[in-house]
């Protein structure tokens, strides 16, 4: 059974707002060159608001940023890297819903109120970013309407990406999914080099190993990927898009001005 590759975007979605700035245009306190989106997205005057708050920090392989049901402290702004949202069940199993790469935001409750999150925030590719304390920021976004916009936005956008990848990992093969999250993680840290284990996939895609492995096999032989101890290459785009089911298309209408490709 297959997700409906024609399935409408609807367009009267408020749409994103062109960057105003590059990534290098704005820094951070530390005088660092900020990378992140929306935080690149938003105008001068609401930025300097948020600047004198922002602190840098390395985002190291595993940490939790949040865990699930416990309270937010922080909102992250990754510049690099990339962090997995993850549902966990009681049994100890997992499964990952949602990518947070230099688009996007961690702790996307706070935006709207609420301290707790359902899901865990862990980095899983290391890089950097800026975080935010969860009282800073409820105290700025009355006076940010920009930075509170592009927020809401990516909120929903994230909210139909997590709908979306959950109707894959119910409805498609283990080598379609492998090959979407594939592209949805080089989307995020713009290199073909992936440090990803066969452990870590199979636990973000929900299923064994071994599975992994067969599946990973099934796309080296394609061509579109190298698969080595511990890392992906990812040696032809093009092949592994026909490799992915539609989700990725799907998924990539929905991106529309969030900065992914």
């Amino acid at each position: 059974m297959a997700i409906s590759s024609n399935i409408p975007v609807d367009r009267s979605l408020p749409q994103a707002k062109s960057a105003p700035l590059q990534e290098g245009m704005r820094t951070d306190p530390a005088g660092k060159a900020v990378r992140n989106v929306i935080l690149l997205a938003v105008p001068d005057e609401e930025y300097d608001l948020l600047r004198p708050h922002l602190e840098l920090i390395e985002f190291s392989r595993h940490h939790i940023m949040h865990e699930q049901g416990e309270k937010i402290e922080f909102a992250y702004f990754p510049n690099e890297g990339m962090v997995s949202l993850v549902i966990l069940a009681k049994d100890g199993k997992s499964v990952e819903v949602g990518l947070v790469g230099k688009e996007g935001m961690i702790g996307t409750p706070l935006a709207v109120g609420v301290q707790r999150g359902p899901y865990r925030a862990i980095v899983q590719i290391p890089g950097s970013g800026l975080r935010l304390a969860a009282n800073t920021l409820e105290a700025t976004l009355p006076l940010t309407p920009e930075f509170k916009s592009h927020l809401n936005r990516y909120i929903l956008v994230q909210g139909l990406q997590i709908a979306q990848v959950a109707a894959c990992n119910r409805l498609h093969e283990l080598d379609q999914r492998l090959a979407r999250w594939l592209l949805m993680c080089q989307d995020r840290v713009d290199s073909e080099w992936l440090s990803l284990t066969h452990e870590f996939l199979a636990q973000m895609l929900g299923t064994g190993r071994p599975s992994v492995t067969i599946a990973a096999g099934m796309l080296e032989r394609t061509g579109a990927i190298e698969n080595t101890r511990g890392t992906i290459r990812v040696l032809n785009r093009k092949d592994l898009e026909k490799a992915a089911c539609e989700c990725y298309d799907v998924i990539q209408n929905f991106n529309g001005g969030l900065g992914l490709r």
